[in-house]
């Protein structure tokens, strides 16, 4: 038998634990759980680097140039553990750190006395410090594990910060100046289709903009505006951003897909809004209406799809740029990186078949990633095809060096069963007419 079949006894055999137990009873199996989960991230830190050591070694022997030896080894922890590529990076890192630099951290996970988030802890705070240093603060804080018995997560980070500025303060001086290199601004949707929009700004910037939205909420709410200090405040920040009023909507571009007849009202099926996500039928035409109630250019692409599946097979292009298109075609139908788990945001079109190899550049052969999907791909050992999919939709089998199989379908565009046509219709249908017709109203 196998190791990885012994792993998958175990997890089989927890589900026949018995549960019908004392209170006492079940307070010990959380903890005996608890114990547990921090031993099999031990376990996996361990596999991780195993990984990493051999597929190192296996690029060296191929002739990988040094700085892109471990290329794709990320991808495939991320695929591996179910989550992202970016979180698969960050999972190697602390993989590396606990297995060959912190080794009273690894025993104090591998007993259990350490969950895999405090040790992400221990690991986050001293990434900065020569080994050695991490070293020292790794025996001092968890070479007695019990130390650390009841003390919190904001503890524990403060007295790691503590201990790191003691053995190297020019390095935590030297980290904060890195860390406003790293300055960025980033999108995430959020429910009820709003968008949480996020700053990361050095602590003077940042303190800088919060002042100055307070500043101006305070003076709006001295005339008697009704809306709230929290509405001000975002009302002022997209004004000062985009140069424009909150009501009026930012100069840019969106791309909103919806179903001819959602738009006229005659069904509910979702809409999608290109870089965020699905939104409800009512709102999208809304945002149509209101947007045909200002001075806003409108223009119309038809897009094709399967009645049966919703798949997204062709689209009018309004541009000449053939290229442009069906980059813009891949987008809106994949909406999302195709890696599995990877929810990035599209950045490259890519060939499925690289078109070094015969790859064609078409919509069947095409399928959109994100930047880090599409370099680890071009690792060593990576192949994607295009297969034939139950659903219709585009689907891309992609195998990992180690063999292991992912496959990627891209999402619906609409609906089964939606009425939007299958073939090319008339220049202008009488849909089309009459939208025509209402913009220019």
């Amino acid at each position: 038998m196998s190791q990885t079949e012994d792993i998958a006894n175990l997890r089989d055999r927890l589900r026949h634990i018995e549960f019908d137990v004392s209170v006492v009873d079940s307070v010990d199996q959380i903890t005996a759980l608890e114990d547990l989960k921090a031993a099999c991230a031990a376990a996996q830190a361990r596999a991780t680097m195993n990984l990493s050591t051999k597929r190192r070694q296996e690029h060296r022997e191929q002739g990988v140039p040094e700085k892109r030896l471990g290329a794709g080894v990320a991808s495939e922890v991320g695929l591996a553990r179910r989550v992202s590529p970016h979180r698969g990076g960050r999972y190697l890192g602390f993989a590396r750190a606990v297995v060959d630099e912190m080794p009273h951290t690894m025993a104090a996970l591998e007993s259990g006395r350490l969950s895999e988030w405090r040790a992400t802890i221990l690991v986050r705070e001293t990434a900065y410090l020569a080994v050695e240093d991490r070293i020292a603060i790794d025996t001092e804080l968890c070479a007695n594990p019990a130390s650390l018995d009841g003390v919190g997560d904001k503890a524990l980070t403060a007295r790691t910060k503590a201990l790191a500025y003691q053995r190297d303060p020019h390095a935590v001086v030297a980290r904060a100046g890195k860390a406003a290199k790293d300055r960025r601004v980033t999108s995430r949707p959020a429910p009820d289709c709003m968008a949480n929009v996020t700053a990361l700004l050095p602590v003077a910037q940042g303190v800088g903009v919060i002042a100055a939205l307070r500043k101006a909420a305070d003076l709006h709410t001295s005339t008697g505006d009704n809306r709230s200090r929290d509405q001000i405040m975002a009302d002022v920040l997209f004004e000062r951003v985009t140069g424009r009023a909150a009501a009026e909507g930012a100069p840019i571009t969106v791309n909103l897909v919806m179903s001819d007849t959602a738009l006229l009202g005659n069904s509910d099926d979702a809409a999608h809004v290109d870089g965020y996500g699905p939104i409800p039928a009512g709102i999208a035409r809304q945002l149509v209406a209101t947007a045909a109630g200002r001075d806003t250019k409108l223009a119309i692409r038809r897009l094709f799809t399967k009645p049966a599946t919703g798949a997204l097979v062709a689209m009018e292009s309004v541009a000449r740029a053939f290229p442009k298109a069906l980059a813009l075609l891949i987008r809106l139908r994949d909406q999302m990186c195709r890696t599995p788990y990877c929810d990035a945001p599209v950045r490259h079109a890519d060939h499925v078949t690289p078109h070094a190899q015969g790859g064609s550049t078409n919509a069947d052969n095409g399928q959109g990633l994100c930047e880090e999907c599409n370099y680890a791909k071009q690792a060593p050992g990576w192949h994607s095809a295009t297969q034939p999919s139950p659903t219709g939709r585009h689907s891309v089998h992609l195998t990992t060096p180690t063999g292991h199989r992912h496959t990627s379908t891209a999402p619906p565009l609409s609906h089964p069963g939606s009425p939007l046509p299958h073939h090319r219709p008339p220049l202008h249908s009488r849909i089309e007419s009459r939208l025509n017709e209402l913009m220019a109203a």
